[in-house]
C-alpha cells in the first residue's frame, strides 16, 4: 500500500515523480489492473458490507439526512454496478497518445499533437462509496495519478476500498504510489497548498465548499457546485410521458446532483396539467412547493421563487412560464448549468430550447438523471463539470487527458526561417 506513515505533502512530492511512469504505462497493463480491481472486490465483498455497515450505524446515531444515508449505502447493487462500470471501461479505447494534429511544417520538419494524462489529479469529494472506485479506475485508465479524500461518513468503506483498489493495481504492473488515499480533514489544506505538484483539483459537494476550494488554492480547478436541473413542459406536450420523465428525475435517486428540482410548466396548460402532476406527485411520493400562481391552481406549499434551491430530497419547486423564451432564460438566471430538459412535441420550441439554455446537458424528452458518465458510455465519471473550459458535463476518460506537442526535425532552426533562407510549407499528414 502506498505510504501513510508521512504527511500528504510528502507522499504528494513522491507521486509527482512517480506520475510520468504512471503516464508511459501500457494499455493492457492499465486495463488488466482495472479487470483485477473488479475481481477483487468481488472477491472481498463480505469485508466491503461489513465495513459500509458500521459507516451507516455511526450515520445514523450522528442523525445523517436520508439523502446522505443513500449515499452512503454501498451494497450489492452498487457493487455490482462498479464492477461493471470497471469493465466497461476496460473496453473503451485508450484516451492516452491518440494523434489530433499531424502537420509537415517543412519538408523533413513534422509536428505532432498527441494526448497525455493531466499527471497528478486530487479528487475531493462527497460521501459515497462507489465514487471512489469511479474516481480511481478513470484515473488508472487516463494514466493519472490520484490523491482520494472521500468523505468522513465513509471512512470505513473508503479505507477498505482504496486497500483493495490500491494493491490490485500496483499487482497488476502499475507503479507504487500511483495513488494516495488521504483521511484527514486536516489534509485537504496541505493537498491545495501543493500547487507545484498537483495538476488539478476536482472538487465534488456544496457550493460554499467548491467556493473554498477555488478561494483557497493556485491549482486549477474543475467541477460543479449545486445541482439545480430544471424541466420544462411546454404547451404541446405528451402528457402521460411529461408525467413518467418527472417522476424519474426526481424520485429514481433524489439525492443525486442530476435529480430535477424545478419544474417549469406553460401557463396555457396550467388548469389541465397541474392537477395531473398533483396526482403523479402523491402517487411517487414527492412533495411540490409553488409559487402563489401555482398554489391557485393546486394544493401546494406556496413559496416565493427565490426560495428555490436544490432540495436533494422528495420535493419539486414549480412555476408558471408565459412560453419556451421564459423557460430559458429562468433557467440561464437561476440554473447551476448542469442539465435541464424540455418536454414538447413541437421541433421549434425543442430547437430553441436546446441551442440557447446554456448547460452542459440539455435534453429532449427525457430524463435529466441520464447526465452520469456510466449512462454515457464513459464507463464512470469523476464528477460533472459545469466549466466551459477543458471539460464539460460528466468527465469521463476524454475529459482526464490533455495534449503536448511533439516536433521532429533534422537539424532545423529558426534562423533560416527569419533570415527567408528557407520558408514554412504546411501540410496536414
Amino acid at each position: 500500500m502506498s505510504d501513510n506513515t508521512s504527511g500528504i505533502k510528502e507522499r504528494i512530492a513522491k507521486m509527482k515523480l512517480v506520475s510520468p511512469y504512471m503516464a508511459a504505462s501500457k494499455e493492457e497493463v492499465r486495463n488488466g489492473a482495472l479487470l483485477a480491481i473488479a475481481k477483487v472486490l468481488k472477491e472481498h465483498s463480505a469485508e466491503i458490507f461489513e465495513a459500509n455497515h458500521a459507516d451507516l450505524d455511526a450515520a445514523e446515531k450522528n442523525g445523517i439526512s436520508p439523502s446522505v444515508m443513500k449515499r452512503l449505502k454501498f451494497d450489492e447493487n452498487k457493487l455490482a454496478d462498479v464492477c461493471a462500470g470497471l469493465e466497461q471501461l476496460a473496453g473503451l479505447a485508450d484516451p492516452i497518445g491518440k494523434t489530433t494534429l499531424a502537420r509537415q511544417l517543412d519538408e523533413g520538419l513534422t509536428l505532432y499533437r498527441v494526448s497525455v494524462p493531466i499527471g497528478v489529479i486530487g479528487v475531493i469529494f462527497e460521501a459515497r462509496p462507489d465514487a471512489l472506485v469511479q474516481i480511481s479506475s478513470l484515473c488508472i485508465k487516463t494514466g493519472n495519478c490520484a490523491v482520494l479524500k472521500g468523505g468522513k461518513e465513509t471512512t470505513n468503506t473508503n479505507r477498505v476500498l482504496f486497500k483493495l483498489i490500491y494493491e490490485a493495481a500496483v499487482a497488476s504492473g502499475l507503479p507504487e504510489g500511483c495513488l494516495i488515499q488521504a483521511e484527514a480533514h486536516s489534509e485537504i489544506d496541505e493537498l491545495l497548498k501543493c500547487h507545484e505538484e498537483v495538476d488539478l483539483i476536482i472538487p465534488r459537494g456544496s457550493n460554499a465548499f467548491v467556493r473554498y476550494i477555488m478561494d483557497n488554492t493556485k491549482i486549477p480547478v474543475m467541477g460543479h457546485a449545486d445541482g439545480i436541473c430544471h424541466i420544462y413542459v411546454d404547451k404541446n406536450n405528451d402528457t402521460e410521458l411529461a408525467l413518467s420523465v418527472i417522476a424519474d428525475a426526481k424520485t429514481q435517486y433524489t439525492a443525486a446532483c442530476n435529480a430535477v428540482e424545478t419544474l417549469l410548466v406553460h401557463r396555457d396548460i396550467a388548469a389541465d396539467f397541474l392537477p395531473k402532476l398533483k396526482k403523479c406527485a402523491d402517487k411517487n411520493g414527492f412533495a411540490l412547493k409553488g409559487t402563489a400562481e401555482v398554489g391557485k391552481v393546486i394544493d401546494c406549499e406556496v413559496i416565493d421563487e427565490s426560495e428555490f434551491k436544490e432540495y436533494l430530497d422528495l420535493i419539486l419547486s414549480v412555476k408558471l412560464v408565459a412560453d419556451v423564451d421564459e423557460a430559458i432564460e429562468h433557467i440561464n438566471r437561476h440554473g447551476s448549468h448542469h442539465t435541464d430538459s424540455i418536454i414538447t412535441t413541437d421541433d421549434a420550441a425543442a430547437d430553441k430550447f436546446m441551442q440557447l439554455v446554456d448547460s452542459a446537458g440539455v435534453y429532449r424528452n427525457c430524463s435529466t438523471r441520464f447526465a452520469d458518465g456510466f449512462r454515457y458510455g464513459f464507463g464512470a465519471e469523476v464528477g460533472i463539470s459545469t466549466s466551459k473550459i477543458h471539460a464539460r458535463g460528466p468527465v469521463g476518460p476524454d475529459g482526464l487527458v490533455t495534449y503536448k506537442y511533439k516536433l521532429i526535425g533534422n537539424g532545423h532552426i529558426v534562423g533560416d526561417y527569419a533570415s527567408g533562407k528557407r520558408s514554412f510549407n504546411f501540410k496536414d499528414i
